[in-house]
């Protein structure tokens, strides 16, 4: 497939690439839409989780764009998402169930769905990598932060909201 020489008919410069650095950076572009629409959907009086989506949505793209150009993500990226999962669990506590099903009214399902993403990014990260490309340990590392952040921040939504979590146990796995 060749690429239009027309301008408005090419979304991105490397959409017809077929390596997975493509998918990859297609995926956090994901990411960072879903954590945008996070952020649109929170309640004014969860302001605090707000100003973590916000800070959480350029790191996003960040990410996007640290393979194919320069590396835009630092430990300090990394130990600031560390420190919020940290504030969420100990406002948290200890849990019951390891796993629930994702449930709840916006920003819960879009958060959801961030968490979600974020695991694709992980998992292109990992192709990206066989097909040779250099992948830098702080990548992985503040996606799968984020994902449990996200995470996180649904229970945190929940909980604040009065809502109970519906626990899922699984037939596949004993955890």
């Amino acid at each position: 497939m060749k690429s239009s020489r027309h301008y408005g008919e090419l979304c991105y410069p490397f959409i017809h690439e077929t390596s997975t650095l493509c998918d990859f950076e297609m995926v956090t572009d994901e990411l960072c839409t879903l954590i945008g629409m996070a952020l649109s959907a929170m309640p004014p009086e969860m302001a605090d989780l707000a100003a973590d989506l916000d800070h959480l949505q350029p790191l996003a793209f960040h990410v996007n764009g640290s393979i194919r150009g320069t590396l835009a993500v630092e430990e300090a990226d990394v130990q600031w998402v560390v420190q919020r999962l940290r504030h969420y669990q100990d406002a948290l506590g200890a849990r019951q169930h390891t796993f629930i099903l994702p449930r709840g009214t916006v920003p819960v399902p879009q958060l959801h769905l961030a968490r979600s993403c974020a695991k694709k990014a992980i998992r292109a990260l990992v192709r990206v990598e066989q097909e040779g490309h250099a992948i830098p340990d702080v990548l992985p590392r503040i996606c799968n932060a984020m994902c449990n952040l996200f995470f996180l921040m649904t229970l945190v939504v929940n909980r604040r909201r009065g809502l109970d979590e519906v626990p899922f146990t699984s037939k596949s796995y004993k955890v």
